[in-house]
């Protein structure tokens, strides 16, 4: 409901001020009368009068975020630990849940092949009933077990196939991968072990068991997720858990070192997960970072990065919180167009503040590379590796 008394004219009226005091007025759409003005951005409504109108959908759901009572558990000082306890059993209420039963891995082994850095395996297991995850194993030929794993995570412009540098139907290798989106290879080059795995909607998990899909590539599942009392994102982070499964039953990891990245969506389940899930020991988010106002609420992104209810409860920036002390590198770019830089910069602000209740100011870093929406290697990895070392 919005804001108002008993004479209705005079509530528009009060609320109109509120919305000008928020800067809403540099937003709005305007229709003047005789001529529609429309720009890339947004159409304004003018009477004749010159009186404005809020037609535009997203006018109403920035004012509630900005005039309302959000991030009801938002870090607000003090024991870090008690706070984390509550927010995450909330947050995993809003994600829809852990499954109660978890099937069999069922793990089956369709190859493995010689690499210049070692091996590469290609393998498949069960996270769900009739939800399979394909995987790319990548181990490092001169690192013995118990190894470091990473688990790398593709976002919209990647396919699990970008993470080993190979074409899409897997025969040809060494192929040119954009924006540092080789995650598995890079892994190998420092001596860490990869689990790659594909995301729900993307690449080989892609809708193709409809018979009239939507044609956008996530909507159909986020939507049926949310039927189900659900969400996409939180279905993913739990597919990062099933990874965690099958590699300790592998043998050959080591439960202190196993860590998680990925960019874009990618960053974000990343990011997810290593709040919710206590086995992941460190994360390397990139792309993915700044108020969900600023972001999620001012420009188009997929139905699949949405929560229902969680801006009422937490910001991006509480749930960096949450992995804290774990080691975090956040990665960014300086010209990102999703996650404006100075959003991103004020809500790692108050992610340093976490960190440093937490008695692990060393343990958080923000990498900002000098372009836009994509992974910086070369500045992420020696932070990351840096910290790992520190950390022992």
């Amino acid at each position: 409901m919005l804001p108002g008394n008993r004479d209705s004219r005079n509530g528009f009226y009060l609320f109109s001020r509120a919305m000008n005091l928020h800067a809403f007025a540099l937003r709005e759409g305007s229709f003047t009368c005789g001529r529609v003005a429309r720009s890339v951005q947004f159409m304004k409504a003018r009477a004749c009068g010159g009186q404005k109108f809020s037609f535009s959908p997203s006018l109403h759901h920035q004012a509630i975020a900005d005039l309302g009572e959000m991030r009801t558990l938002r870090f607000p000082g003090g024991e870090v630990a008690v706070w984390q306890r509550r927010l995450r059993k909330k947050l995993t209420a809003l994600l829809g849940g852990i499954p109660k039963d978890r099937v069999p891995l069922n793990v089956r082994h369709l190859w493995s092949r010689p690499h210049p850095l070692g091996t590469i395996e290609k393998i498949v297991f069960a996270s769900e009933f009739r939800c399979d995850v394909p995987a790319y194993v990548c181990l490092p030929g001169k690192s013995p077990g118990p190894r470091p794993f990473m688990i790398c995570l593709q976002g919209h412009r990647g396919r699990m196939h970008h993470s080993i540098a190979a074409s899409a139907d897997e025969k040809s290798w060494a192929v040119p991968v954009h924006d540092d989106l080789d995650f598995g290879i890079e892994c190998m080059k420092r001596g860490l072990a990869a689990l790659c795995i594909e995301q729900r909607s993307f690449g080989e998990r892609s809708e193709r068991a409809m018979e009239t899909p939507s044609g956008d590539g996530c909507q159909d599942a986020a939507m049926h997720a949310l039927f189900l009392g659900r969400t996409l994102l939180g279905e993913r982070v739990y597919d990062v858990d099933r990874a965690m499964d099958y590699l300790m039953a592998r043998g050959d990891a080591d439960p202190r070192r196993i860590g998680v990245t990925g960019n874009s969506t990618g960053g974000l389940v990343a990011l997810f997960a290593a709040a919710l899930l206590p086995r992941i020991r460190f994360a390397m988010p990139s792309s993915c970072f700044s108020s969900f106002r600023d972001s999620f609420l001012a420009m188009g992104h997929c139905s699949c990065n949405y929560v229902p209810g969680l801006l009422n409860v937490a910001d991006m920036a509480d749930i960096a919180g949450l992995i804290a002390p774990k080691p975090l590198v956040l990665v960014h770019g300086r010209e990102d167009h999703l996650f404006p830089i100075r959003s991103t910069r004020r809500a790692w602000r108050e992610v340093k503040a976490t960190y440093a209740a937490a008695g692990a100011s060393g343990k958080c870093a923000l990498v900002v590379g000098p372009a836009g929406h994509r992974f910086y290697s070369a500045l992420a990895w020696p932070v990351l590796l840096r910290m790992l070392r520190d950390a022992g």
